[in-house]
């Protein structure tokens, strides 16, 4: 396969903190509830960072193959497009990992139940359907529903209920928290594409609904995630729940940046998205542990 730089640059190494951190939140909230195993959160870091990344190369193979990735993009370059990876490499890569991810998930199945059997397919057909298959979510419109619920809801949730067998209403609301955060990502990405996505027919809510709308989002999605940590704060009576606040002044900076940025400046906007999402993925970590 050559060099091993543009399989990393493929893996899309900003985007990773969005597998990261609902696995960290829902650890720490297991083990407020007394309940502790290092193996499977291992195993469910492992699967969501597989999950991510195989998604990541599935876009970057399917956005080629439909045109939405041209010589006229913004966003940083893709190794189909630039002639660096194969299409067909690219794919049988992608589909590769994908599988290595069920076969990990496995031991999540023989350690808590069959239910994670669903989840886990779940999970890697809707990866795969995000760019690809018979109906694409991102071209039509459903690519932020897929972010909020699978790298939030989901993964939150369900690393949660691996450590604990249970579900809580707590954990519900910290990966709602997450999923918003890790969808502005995906709000940032959309927003500076709106052009090229719209040529190659990919229907975002960005090129239905237009920038204007891009912008109420980001910032609504901002709004919820420390609406939810509010709401938290009402329920665990744990005054270390509000830490994630911490990370206000960087959002509020955030959300008023995205109507002042145009072009390839954007690229640097995502990143400090993703880092954002990092950030209150940390602070909610040691709040959770602290109280």
């Amino acid at each position: 396969m050559g060099s091993i730089a543009p399989w990393i640059a493929a893996s899309r190494p900003k985007t990773l903190p969005a597998a990261v951190s609902p696995i960290m939140v829902g650890t720490v909230e297991a083990v407020g509830q007394g309940r502790i195993d290092w193996f499977p959160v291992f195993i469910c870091l492992g699967f969501a960072l597989l999950i991510q990344i195989g998604t990541n190369m599935a876009n970057d193979y399917f956005d080629f193959i439909k045109g939405a990735d041209t010589e006229t993009r913004l966003g940083p370059e893709r190794q189909v497009a630039a002639g660096k990876i194969a299409p067909k490499t690219m794919l049988i890569v992608a589909v590769s990992i994908f599988a290595l991810a069920f076969l990990l998930g496995l031991n999540l199945v023989a350690y808590r139940g069959w239910e994670l059997l669903v989840v886990g397919v779940l999970s890697i057909l809707f990866g795969y359907a995000y760019t690809g298959g018979p109906y694409p979510l991102a071209y039509h419109g459903l690519g932020d529903i897929f972010v909020i619920v699978f790298f939030g809801l989901v993964a939150t949730s369900g690393t949660f209920y691996v450590l604990t067998g249970d579900l809580t209403t707590e954990v519900f609301l910290l990966g709602l928290a997450l999923g918003c955060l890790a969808n502005n990502i995906l709000v940032v990405n959309n927003y500076r594409d709106l052009e090229t996505d719209a040529q190659a027919g990919k229907r975002t809510l960005v090129v239905r609904r237009g920038r204007g709308f891009a912008i109420l989002q980001y910032r609504i999605q901002f709004l919820v995630a420390y609406i939810v940590i509010v709401i938290y704060f009402l329920l665990v009576k744990n005054g270390w729940a509000l830490l994630p606040f911490l990370s206000v002044p960087l959002a509020w900076n955030l959300s008023f940046s995205l109507s002042r940025t145009k072009g390839a400046a954007l690229n640097a906007l995502l990143a400090k998205s993703a880092q954002l999402l990092l950030l209150f993925s940390i602070l909610t970590t040691v709040g959770v542990a602290l109280g």
